[in-house]
């Protein structure tokens, strides 16, 4: 722990001997307006400049009712310049802030429409920062990624720095799978809001940026670990325009999308569409060794090579309209469609204490599964006349349905000589599963902030979550003339869960100091009806009930150091629910030789994070760093039993506790115009208490991942990214998680005029991403690895048309800082 202490050093002295500097937190606000309709002009871009050193210090653009907000400004003067399409540019200079928490409004400022008819002002997009640190969230842009063109937002997130991604789709935060994944700041439902085809359902190219809040504040929901949330494109461009994007991949994947959108003053009209097709492949072994034996079977070696064939569909489609000059209402509808077809091979040998055979077989799982959902979303955004205070509201509805149809043909093989060529081999033994899903999900959220003095705040909100579910399966011998139920596989399971919240949030600073205070209170109740059939085929009920209430407190507190440095402590406490599939009692029997069910049984988590963050900005430098301290009590984890008749279940049960120490660094580096990468090392040690009443000793381990993302630009059109990562060993209670390496490219070609790229990218160049463990108790050892491979080349030719596209030149002017367009309003 040596990097630890050396770190804890570091900051502790910096925060002793750093000359503290004012806090920048000057203000500037305004409003455009046409001046001889006096109609608000949205998306006109608004740049703030050093006078003296013409260093561009802020940029962002109006919204739909023309107001913008320039804030967390320094002390000096500026020179404001405003641009838009068609109107001449107005440029203010002598713009002063005064003090630190010095607020300027300018009011309503005219802007004369351009009498040429031809407009051939500059207009350079500048790309966003790839890391921004805004209020206890870590923002990253990622929509210049290369290496995920034309794949999917798990793609994506595996170049996101803290996270990782395994093969089977699931989503880590500081090595910890206990995440919540969010779209657009809201719980999706696509496939039954299953996180992993959530991800594989969403196109990398629709996604704008990815929030990371590792210590969420009491606004945020007090569920998981950690949130992530996915925030989708959404128009920003005055006038009609569009873009077409068309790729095509190894392994027969194709994927193509299509965005349109018109904007005027008073309304936003966007819509787009996606359609991926293609085949993912899957190979991997489970080797079960039978430490305490019920029978003959000693080892039981299983492979289990699969090709799965993907056809998903998405439509949004949505409007904003600006229904005063400080109210905007916005209603979007979106429409999933998905379909699945998977074909898996299992091979089982069973052996005795010798290695000899004892049976074999082989089972053919052939799974079509289609689904379909839809989500519709009504917001509202009140801005008053006091700065920063504003109401917003909320409601959203989501319906989904799916079907997962799958047939098993198992034929077994007794112990003979030679064992695999079919001699004495039974007739085949088909069961067929079928699974009907359905649910539906109401949110209902307002916020409201309210601004209290020079630099204080008041945050309070309420958000109302329901979901509904149904999870029916129906289990079948197929091996007479007629489907005969298995009577022991079929069950209905429906499900309530509400989890119904205020919150208050109060903000202020002294100086160079800043503090947040937050309580959140939840009332949630989880309540499920499963029935199944006894022994004597005869139906039964049994209901499950979770509740669970609590206030959850969070603290921040946040030191300005000189030369822009920043220290942050936080204090946050959180809990996890046990979700419908881990209380569900149905049991899948996919896997011959290992079951899966649920424990109604299970009780939330609890969760109390403590973190120390240190921020460092050079000119051309951004560095970040925690450390972290996580303690989970009645840590939910997956156990496998003890075998009977040659079978284990494996079934989430509630073990003591679990705490993670750790060190997260993060860095961008601009070292020179042509090249610029971000780097993230994430180490830290987890500690399990024992569970002996599951055969599991207390254990604790050191581990590291780490990544890296190169940009190179080789000439002036053709950039290229090349991205790697690394995850060491890990131990997490039962499983000791092997290492894993992965490498991706990505290149791309502007054509002139900006209006048409041309993309190419190789997804884990090595083919060495796989997901392996070994897992132990006093009664079993299980050796498992699996490897997913879905299109690894992908060529991807993208067209940009409308009003707002292209870089047009015009000869140049004696001004030392032309026009600029500014995407980030940070």
């Amino acid at each position: 722990m040596e990097p630890l202490k050396s770190i804890v050093t570091t900051i502790a002295f910096l925060s002793v001997i750093g000359t503290v500097y004012a806090q920048n937190n000057g203000e500037i606000t305004g409003s455009v307006k046409d001046a001889q309709t006096l109609e608000n002009i949205a998306s006109a871009t608004v740049a703030l400049t050093d006078q003296h050193t013409k260093v561009i210090i802020k940029g962002t653009q109006t919204n739909l009712n023309g107001s913008f907000v320039l804030d967390k400004l320094p002390v000096g003067t500026f020179t404001l310049q405003l641009s838009f399409v068609g109107y001449d540019r107005i440029v203010k200079e002598n713009v002063v802030i005064d003090s630190p928490n010095d607020v300027l409004s300018l009011g309503d400022i005219q802007m004369n429409a351009s009498k040429e008819k031809v407009l051939n002002e500059v207009t350079i997009t500048a790309k966003k920062p790839t890391i921004q640190n805004k209020d206890g969230k870590k923002v990253f842009s990622v929509n210049q990624s290369l290496v995920s063109q034309g794949g999917t937002a798990a793609d994506l997130l595996q170049n996101v720095p803290t996270l990782q991604i395994d093969v089977n789709g699931n989503v880590s935060l500081r090595g910890s799978t206990g995440v919540k994944v969010l779209i657009d700041g809201k719980p999706s439902l696509i496939a039954g809001g299953d996180v992993t085809q959530i991800l594989q359902a969403i196109p990398a190219g629709s996604i704008e940026s990815v929030e990371v809040i590792a210590n969420p504040s009491a606004k945020y929901d007090a569920e998981g670990q950690g949130i992530i949330n996915i925030v989708l494109k959404k128009n920003s461009k005055v006038g009609f325009n569009g873009s077409v994007a068309l790729a095509g991949g190894t392994r027969s994947n194709y994927n193509g999308s299509a965005a349109l959108s018109y904007q005027t003053n008073k309304i936003n009209l966007y819509g787009n569409y996606s359609l991926r097709d293609g085949d993912t492949y899957s190979n991997g072994f489970q080797y079960l060794t039978f430490l305490k034996p019920t029978d003959a079977i000693v080892f039981s070696n299983e492979t289990f090579p699969s090709t799965t064939r993907n056809k998903v569909q998405n439509l949004k489609i949505g409007i904003d309209y600006s229904v005063a000059p400080k109210s905007i209402l916005s209603v979007s509808g979106s429409l999933n469609l998905r379909n699945t077809h998977r074909d898996e091979l299992l091979d089982i040998d069973n052996l005795d204490a010798s290695g000899l055979p004892v049976q074999y077989s082989t089972r053919n799982n052939t799974t079509h599964n289609n689904g379909n959902s839809y989500e519709l979303d009504l917001d509202y955004s009140q801005h008053f006349k006091k700065p920063k205070e504003e109401l917003t509201f909320n409601f959203t509805y989501s319906h989904g349905t799916s079907r997962n149809l799958q047939v098993y043909q198992t034929i077994y093989s007794p112990r003979v000589d030679n064992l695999k060529t079919g001699i004495a081999n039974s007739e085949p033994d088909p069961l067929e599963s079928d699974i009907w899903n359905n649910g539906n999900n109401y949110n209902i959220q307002a916020d409201y902030i309210l601004p209290t003095g020079k630099t204080g705040q008041i945050a309070a909100g309420y958000r109302s979550q329901i979901s509904l579910g149904n999870n029916n399966q129906y289990a079948y011998d197929l091996s007479g003339t007629n489907a005969n139920p298995i009577y022991s596989f079929t069950n209905l399971f429906s499900s309530n869960k509400q989890v119904h919240a205020v919150y208050l949030n109060y903000y202020n600073q002294i100086g160079n100091f800043r503090y947040e205070l937050g309580l959140r209170g939840e009332d949630s109740h989880l309540n499920a009806t499963f029935q199944g059939y006894d022994t004597n085929n005869s139906l039964y009920s049994t209901l499950i009930k979770v509740p669970d209430k609590g206030l959850y407190p969070s603290i921040f507190l946040t030191q300005k150091l000189n030369n822009d440095q920043q220290l942050q402590l936080s204090y946050t406490n959180r809990v996890t629910r046990p979700t419908p599939r881990e209380l569900n009692p149905s049991t899948d029997f996919s896997d011959p030789t290992n079951y899966e069910t649920g424990n109604p049984h299970l009780i939330p988590e609890s969760i109390n994070s403590l973190e120390l963050g240190y921020n460092k900005n050079w000119q051309n430098i951004s560095f970040t760093s925690s450390i972290y301290y996580n303690r989970l009590n009645n840590v939910i984890k997956h156990i496998e039993s003890d075998p009977v008749n040659g079978v284990i279940t494996t079934t989430a049960q509630n073990l003591k506790h679990s705490t993670t120490t750790g060190l997260e660094l993060i860095g961008h580096f601009d070292l020179i115009k042509a090249w610029d990468f971000t780097a993230n090392a994430n180490v830290f040690e987890r500690r399990n208490d024992a569970a002996p009443e599951y055969g599991i000793a207390a254990n604790s381990g050191l581990s590291w991942n780490a990544n890296i993302t190169n940009n190179i630009l080789l000439v002036k059109k053709l950039s290229v990214q090349i991205r790697a990562d690394y995850r060491a060993a890990d131990f997490v209670i039962q499983d000791r998680n092997r290492a894993a390496f992965g490498m991706d490219a990505g290149a791309k070609y502007d054509f002139a005029g900006n209006n048409a790229s041309l993309s190419f990218n190789s997804i884990d160049i090595f083919n060495s991403r796989k997901w392996a463990f070994l897992r132990s108790s006093d009664g079993l050892l299980l050796d498992f690895e699996r490897r997913t491979v879905g299109s690894r080349a992908t060529l991807t030719f993208t067209y940009r048309f409308g009003k707002s596209t292209g870089v047009h030149k015009q000869p140049k002017k004696k001004e030392e800082n032309p026009d600029r367009r500014i995407d980030d309003a940070s």
